[in-house]
């Protein structure tokens, strides 16, 4: 029995927020700002994938850590955290080369500056 008054100003409320909006349609901005400078975009080229990554131990007990890249490069550091040197290879064939060192390919067995070194 107390459900019917409850239910009367439920309906009553709900009326009212309703006819609050009116019957106008409401008109939506679609201009975007950035529309033609993103059509007119160069495309977007993401960064090199790593194709290897190993750690290398040589034959006078130094270890090499090597991340290889899918665009010809590698980045070759003496300490696991360290500063790494980036190494080029010259038309996709190795040996990768730069600022004092050499690898000589994207293998479990290389030479690393003529030293003999493995995974």
């Amino acid at each position: 029995m107390h459900k019917k008054p409850f239910l009367t100003a439920a309906s009553a409320a709900a009326l009212l927020t309703l006819g609050a909006c009116g019957g106008e349609p409401q008109t939506v901005n679609t201009y975007d700002a950035q529309a033609e400078a993103l059509k007119n975009a160069a495309p977007v080229v993401l960064p090199p994938a790593i194709t290897a990554s190993r750690t290398y131990r040589c034959s006078d007990n130094s270890l090499y850590y090597v991340d290889f890249y899918d665009n010809n490069t590698a980045l070759i550091r003496t300490t696991q955290e360290g500063m790494p040197t980036s190494l080029t290879s010259a038309d996709g064939t190795a040996p990768y080369a730069g600022e004092g060192y050499t690898v000589s390919a994207n293998a479990e067995n290389v030479r690393i500056n003529n030293l003999s070194c493995h995974v």
